[in-house]
């Protein structure tokens, strides 16, 4: 079984590993955070959705680092981040990460950009940090009732399962290949998008001490990701909300968003599905090089 130590099984050309220690003195259970680095330019922090990394970001990332500084995280726990054992994967807590990498980085004229539960933290990190963050792209907001269970019935059943009490951790502990394929393709208009070493990389995580526990917790988050709605409004920035066609959101959600963000321009991606960033990288791409 992998440890923490163990090491990414793929490579994004062009980007350097570096992690952010945790703060001295603090007694908050937080762990050593990961990210990747890359390019030149303003700085842009890109933040991944449910049950993956900062390698979700491999097919985005070389189309923008000539026109910025690109820094991916590894969320709390995710990833090659610390996992510390009782940690809050809350969405304040994961959150407080996203806010460790741009105070401990110093970074200011920030665009955040995230997907997924990454859209969510995108948007409250810049209610809190107003005066580090240019802009902010959320990438199919990950802030509606079921979440990933709206994948497909498998993704439904094995959720709740990981969900039930007593039996959620020993199911947590079990994820077969075909099982994580079947449910990432879930969130693809274009299945051949998810490819096969990215799936063994994701595997490959899964497998480090206490995962399942994450993954878990991260599952059990939802509602405070749903609650983080409230924080939209506070955002000073300018918000630029992206939909896949065929995203887990329903058209009600995506209403309610621009309904609590009417300032927001809006783009809706024909075909695609949850994970954008896999499979049109590109429409991520020329929008973010129209607002360099």
């Amino acid at each position: 079984m992998p440890s923490q130590d163990s090491r990414p099984t793929m490579h994004i050309p062009g980007t350097t590993s570096h992690t952010i220690a945790p703060r001295a003195g603090r007694h908050s259970r937080e762990g050593t955070l990961r990210y990747l680095k890359a390019g030149t330019g303003a700085p842009l922090v890109l933040l991944h959705t449910v049950r993956t990394q900062a390698e979700h970001f491999r097919s985005l990332i070389p189309l923008i680092s000539d026109q910025y500084t690109v820094y991916a995280l590894d969320l709390p726990g995710m990833g090659y981040s610390e996992i510390v054992p009782g940690a809050s994967y809350g969405e304040p807590a994961m959150r407080a990460g996203v806010e460790r990498l741009l105070t401990e980085l110093d970074l200011q004229d920030v665009t955040l950009v995230g997907e997924s539960m990454g859209a969510v933290l995108a948007l409250t990190t810049a209610a809190d940090l107003p005066e580090r963050v240019r802009r902010v792209v959320a990438v199919n907001t990950y802030d509606f009732r079921d979440g990933i269970a709206r994948s497909s019935l498998l993704a439904r059943l094995v959720v709740g399962a990981v969900l039930t009490p007593g039996v959620g951790p020993a199911v947590a502990q079990v994820e077969p290949k075909p099982a994580l394929r079947r449910i990432l393709q879930g969130g693809l208009g274009d299945k051949s998008a998810l490819r096969a070493d990215y799936v063994d990389e994701l595997l490959q995580v899964g497998g480090r001490h206490g995962y399942p526990t994450v993954a878990r917790a991260v599952y059990q988050s939802l509602p405070s990701l749903i609650a983080a709605r409230s924080r939209y409004p506070e955002v000073k920035a300018p918000i630029h909300l992206v939909y896949g066609e065929k995203d887990w959101s329903r058209q009600s959600d995506r209403e309610a968003n621009k309904r609590l963000l009417p300032a927001a321009h809006f783009t809706q991606v024909p075909g695609a599905g949850h994970f954008i960033a896999l499979e049109r990288p590109d429409v991520l791409a020329d929008l973010l090089s129209a607002a360099a």
